[in-house]
């Protein structure tokens, strides 16, 4: 059937894809928009198996709290060049699923992907949708979530790197301290909040360094232990976030700065979702 410059606009509008393909569909849709939207969907799909391989290492990362400060969610937002990762349309799309994650809940990151986003479609239908319109690797690829008395947000220049941080207190002052110490966890990338969050794998895998390094250095056998435990008690210092120099003020920890702001303010979690 011929199908009307009008019409292919009218698609146009309401996709976002390229003039020829809204006509193609068109066409085999028989001029029917429904159908035609699915068929620009299914060659999303299309497109999207096909860049299986492809690296997907720009994007946005977006994090976000609840108005009660007690709940937070961060997503990453994956896509292959970061001319589309700054395109405003694609900034706002992922916005969109932040804010569905963060009314919805989800549990885990496929559950967000099956979340309705538009009418019957899906968040995982509307990505690939994406991807069928900008002819590039899209996906959701990370999902974190925090809740806790105080959950404090920070996104990273740029949408590249997104906090969410817990605190064990609820008042302006923890909020306050929450971002800066998740500027803190942004930009000095501590593995665990204490030395209690790393596993004994790590903590043996570090001592066995350690001692190979000093065997290396010539230090004798019988000293290789002690070596070892004060070079692990420095990796500790440098990897875990309440042993941590603070950024803003490195004459004390991250754990002296809290509790100089609030007696007994605490770190119980924070979350870092990273492009790359």
């Amino acid at each position: 059937m011929a199908i009307s410059a009008q019409d292919v606009k009218k698609l146009r509008d309401m996709t976002g894809s390229g003039m020829m393909d809204c006509k193609k569909a068109l066409a085999e849709a028989d001029g029917d928009f429904d159908k035609a939207i699915e068929v620009l969907r299914k060659r999303g799909e299309k497109v999207a198996a096909k860049r299986g391989d492809r690296e997907a290492n720009e994007g946005v990362v977006i994090a976000q709290v609840s108005d009660a400060n007690d709940f937070g969610i961060v997503i990453r937002l994956s896509s292959e060049t970061d001319f589309v990762a700054k395109n405003d349309d694609f900034v706002a799309f992922a916005q969109k699923i932040a804010d569905i994650a963060l009314t919805e809940r989800p549990a885990d990151i496929d559950a967000l992907r099956a979340l309705k986003m538009e009418g019957n479609l899906t968040v995982g239908d509307k990505v690939t949708e994406m991807v069928g319109k900008i002819n590039e690797k899209i996906d959701v690829t990370a999902y974190e979530q925090l809740e806790a008395p105080m959950v404090a947000p920070y996104i990273h220049s740029g949408y590249r790197a997104g906090v969410l941080v817990a605190l064990n207190k609820q008042d302006e002052k923890a909020y306050d301290a929450g971002r800066d110490v998740a500027m803190q966890v942004a930009a000095m990338k501590p593995v665990a909040v204490s030395k209690e969050g790393i596993d004994e794998a790590t903590i043996t895998q570090e001592l066995d360094i350690a001692k190979d390094l000093a065997r290396q250095e010539g230090k004798p056998e019988d000293m290789l232990e002690k070596i070892a435990k004060g070079r692990l008690n420095k990796f500790f210092k440098e990897n875990t976030l309440e042993e941590q120099a603070f950024v803003k003020s490195d004459k004390q920890s991250v754990a002296q700065y809290l509790d100089s702001v609030e007696k007994g303010l605490k770190v119980t979690d924070f979350k870092h979702v990273a492009l790359g």
